[in-house]
């Protein structure tokens, strides 16, 4: 008698898949069942395993499963068994509960204490400080070596017609000069947009009602009060000299001439700048260059901080309109062109009072 044979079930394999799956779930059902008839399991829960020190940081990010992370922590070995803490949270209904963030766990914790934090939304934060007169490149730069996105993800998002019109300068080429200098506490599962949110909307808070009104005495828009401030932050770091250099922005602007500040034509080649300012940069017509154009910059040159801001808006009463560097950090301020020369002479033509502080001491073109 022949033998037929016995057709092969197309679902051979998904019932192999699942008679593992059972058999996992039965060993685990088992392990607490042993557990639970000891009295053992708030015992096991609520004891660190016996592991030795070590710590590690694990990120929890939309559509990551519980057992993942938990499989990377045992990885770690910062926790015993990934499986048995994986049935705690299911049993205790926990990891429904868990939430994305970046969770710091230590081999010293309970398993308990371990299912708390990742569903605590306790996430780490990071300090980030960004500093008055900062660019939106530095920036960038910045939250990309802490791991917050690539630098070029900002850059768009810093140039998007999205976020410009929702700053208030969308024919402007950047919301660069909104992004508030301040130190803030960030989450590596933050968006790109939710960093920015933060810099602009302390933007928002820092704007006093008071310089809304007195840029309009001025006859100047916010943009261009924020754009001011930008250059006044570039060119000097000592506080007190702000109102004057102001005063000379102001009265150039009044006059007609040429702001001819060095930062802003910096800024109109900062990617491709080395830096070594040549003095064919100084001659190059750009929208950035004041020494080209007799007129505020396109743009901000930097996120300016209140300082600056005021000093904008409340320039120093006086008639200079020429400052020079005197290699200290200060400047000498002088009203008429012949005294600028004699300053230039001073302090600027005089390698020794240079001392190779000047951009001048580089190599020209």
């Amino acid at each position: 008698m022949k033998l037929e044979s016995i057709p092969r079930s197309p679902t051979h394999a998904s019932d192999q898949k699942g008679f593992v799956s059972g058999l996992k779930t039965l060993i685990g059902i088992a392990f607490f069942s042993s557990l639970l008839l000891g009295g053992g399991i708030g015992f096991w829960a609520n004891s660190p395993a016996d592991l030795p020190a070590a710590e590690a940081t694990v990120l929890v990010q939309n559509g990551r499963s519980a057992l993942s992370v938990l499989q990377e922590l045992e990885t770690a070995r910062v926790i015993p068994s990934a499986r048995a803490l994986h049935w705690l949270g299911r049993l205790t209904r926990q990891w429904p509960r868990m939430k994305i963030g970046e969770y710091k766990i230590q081999s010293t914790l309970t398993p308990w204490q371990v299912t708390e934090r990742l569903t605590s939304g306790e996430s780490i934060r990071h300090s980030l400080t960004l500093r008055e007169g900062q660019n939106m490149f530095e920036l960038a730069e910045s939250l990309d070596k802490m791991g917050f996105h690539p630098k070029q993800t900002y850059l768009e998002r810093f140039r998007s017609e999205i976020w410009r019109k929702k700053v208030g300068v969308g024919s402007a080429p950047s919301i660069e000069g909104y992004l508030f200098p301040d130190t803030y506490l960030l989450t590596r599962v933050m968006t790109p947009d939710e960093v920015i949110d933060v810099f602009t909307r302390r933007f928002q808070q820092a704007w006093l009602p008071e310089w809304r009104i007195r840029a309009q005495e001025l006859g100047r828009s916010q943009y261009e009060i924020v754009i001011l401030a930008s250059m006044i932050e570039k060119e000097t770091g000592a506080t007190k000299e702000r109102p004057r250099i102001s005063s000379v922005f102001h009265n150039r602007l009044k006059k007609g001439m040429p702001l001819q500040s060095d930062p802003t034509t910096i800024y109109g080649i900062w990617e491709r700048w080395t830096g070594n300012l040549k003095r064919s940069d100084l001659q190059e017509k750009t929208p950035w260059n004041t020494y080209a154009i007799p007129a505020l910059p396109l743009g901000p040159i930097g996120n300016p901080g209140s300082a600056a801001i005021d000093a904008a808006l409340h320039p120093a009463q006086s008639e200079a309109l020429y400052f020079v560097s005197k290699n200290d950090g200060t400047h000498e301020f002088t009203n008429t062109y012949e005294d600028h020369l004699a300053a230039v002479r001073r302090y600027q033509l005089n390698a020794r009072a240079r001392e190779g502080k000047s951009w001048r001491d580089l190599k020209q073109d």
